[in-house]
Parts: structure tokens; sequence; C-alpha cells
């Protein structure tokens, strides 16, 4: 993953840390950036794109960039393939806007509702790697967790946080990132798919 000329990876995670940062300091350019659905009476359909730049808090951002760090390269070398080299880029913008849609669509018209974060987009990202390596282990707070076990458990956890609706997490949006993540990179390689499912019955242990 080293021999790219430049990491798209890496370019986003910077500018994210970047506009978060003066976000955390600038309650204008917050509000400016995140998702909030009575802006798009304004036409400010930006913010599907610009939400995902801007984070809660630096715990929330050191999660969001810790993950695409570890995962999006690799990632990045199967969709650069895609779009003239785009296409990392392209897959990782499109996360962010397919999962803040269902949201959306039930919030539009909520003035006090609104989102921010990558989440959808890394959610997006975390789980076509496991369509590449399920077994692979993913360190959880230090603990070694099989990708496809977490994969498992990060749903359950989504739905059941979901339903509780006492966060101020969207989780419909980690859910749908995830969706998305596995369709469209089955659509642009079917042959992932048997892949996948070949690599399951190989257990590693």
């Amino acid at each position: 993953m080293f021999d790219l000329p430049f990491n798209h990876t890496v370019t986003i995670i910077l500018i994210t840390v970047v506009i978060s940062f003066l976000a955390f300091s600038n309650q204008n350019l917050m509000n400016r950036l995140i998702f909030w659905p009575p802006a798009m009476q304004k036409g400010q359909y930006d913010r599907f794109i610009t939400h995902g730049f801007v984070h809660a808090d630096g715990m929330h951002l050191l999660f969001n960039m810790f993950t695409l760090y570890f995962f999006g390269s690799i990632i990045e070398t199967f969709y650069r393939q895609y779009f003239y080299d785009m296409g990392f880029i392209l897959f990782y913008l499109g996360g962010l806007i397919f999962a803040i849609l269902p949201s959306y669509l039930k919030h539009k018209n909520d003035t006090y509702w609104a989102s921010l974060g990558a989440s959808g987009a890394v959610s997006a990202v975390l789980f076509a790697y496991i369509l590449f390596q399920p077994w692979k282990l993913i360190f959880v707070f230090f603990i070694p967790v099989p990708a496809i076990i977490f994969a498992i458990l990060y749903v359950a956890y989504s739905i059941w946080s979901g339903k509780k609706g006492n966060s101020n997490i969207n989780h419909s949006a980690h859910l749908w990132g995830a969706a998305y993540g596995v369709i469209v990179t089955i659509i642009v390689e079917p042959k992932v798919l048997p892949h996948f499912l070949k690599a399951l019955t190989q257990l590693p242990f």
C-alpha cells in the first residue's frame, strides 16, 4: 500500500482533522457544516458532505480517524482502480451521503435534530474491508476480535442502541454506511462475494 504516489486516505484524515479542530473553536463554522435538515430548504445540500468533516469532540474524531487509517488504505488500493484513480474518494463521499439519507428523510422537518461525523463513511470502509479479510483480527480497546465477529456485534449494538433512542450518536448512519460499503463493493467487483463466502469457511483456528 506504500507504493501509491499519494494516499487519499491520509489526505481525507488530514482534511477532517483540520476542519474538525477549526469547528471545535468556531461555533459558526460548526453550525454551517453540521447536518441540519431544515438547511436543505435553503439549498445547502453541501451539508450531505460537510457533516462528515466535523465531529462532536476529540474522542469522536480520534475513533473515526484511527479506524479510517487502519482500514482505509487497504480498501483504497482496491477502489483506486476505478473512476480514473478517484474511486476511493467517490466511494467515501458516497458513504457519507448514503448513510445520512434515511435519517434525513425521517427528520427533514425536525428543527431540533442534527448529525455530524464521518461514522457512516468509516463504517462503509470497515465493512468493505471485512469482505476481503473476514477473519482478520481487529483490536477493539486492545482486545483482538475477528473482523466478522466484530461486524455482527457492531450491527447488533447499533440496532439495539438505535431502538433505545437515548444517545446522541446516529446509529442509523452506522448501519446504512455498513450496508453501503458491502453492497457497492460487491456491485463493483462481484467476485468479492464468493471470495468472502469461501474465506468464511477457512477458519483460522
